[in-house]
């Protein structure tokens, strides 16, 4: 049996939680055109996020985004989580059409760095709590941004922000598990 220490464990996790926030743009990109119980010709694919309420598919991995963010902080650092920021931002601006790249950059970067805010003085105190709160906070940001900036209208807010907090609340139980075991192997925050 291979043990880790704690410095290796933190590490391990956060490098695996920083490949995959890497991975929820070009995830959420890809499903807008293939994933979707709706997807109309030249519009993204549509997923049903609550009774009578649609939402780009994309939408769930952006709610994703938004707590792997926190757990790359959690593990790795503030220096960790601001630099997978900037990567998501600059991966957002390289994989969005053209017609929406300042719009994905943007509401990418204002929504992740409003959600470091949020998160960064909760975070040793209250995990659970300040994973929701600057998730909520930050998948309104962003969407409010995005839908701003590329449509200049708010029309699908209620969408947008209902199928990034599904994400966010279906991630509280394991950001519950993770506090706890860390509590039970002493690891501490990085």
């Amino acid at each position: 049996m291979i043990t880790m220490t704690s410095e290796t464990r933190k590490n391990v996790e956060g490098a695996v939680f920083l490949v995959l926030f890497c991975l929820t743009i070009p995830g959420a990109n890809w499903m807008l055109g293939h994933v979707g119980t709706v997807c109309p010709p030249d519009s993204p694919c549509l997923v049903p996020v609550a009774p009578g309420l649609m939402a780009p598919s994309g939408v769930l991995l952006i709610g994703a985004a938004l707590v792997l963010r926190d757990l790359v902080q959690r593990r790795l650092g503030i220096e960790f989580g601001i630099g997978a920021i900037i990567a998501g931002a600059s991966i957002s601006a390289a994989l969005s059409p053209a017609s929406l790249v300042l719009a994905s950059a943007a509401a990418f970067m204002i929504s992740e760095f409003t959600d470091f805010s949020v998160y960064t003085p909760l975070a040793r105190r209250r995990l659970v709590l300040a994973v929701v709160a600057s998730g909520l906070v930050g998948l309104v940001v962003d969407s409010v941004v995005f839908l701003w900036l590329a449509f200049g209208s708010l029309d699908f807010l209620m969408g947008q922000v209902v199928g990034k907090l599904w994400m966010v609340l279906l991630a509280v139980p394991f950001v519950a598990y993770l506090r706890r075991r860390d509590e039970r192997l002493g690891l501490t925050p990085a």
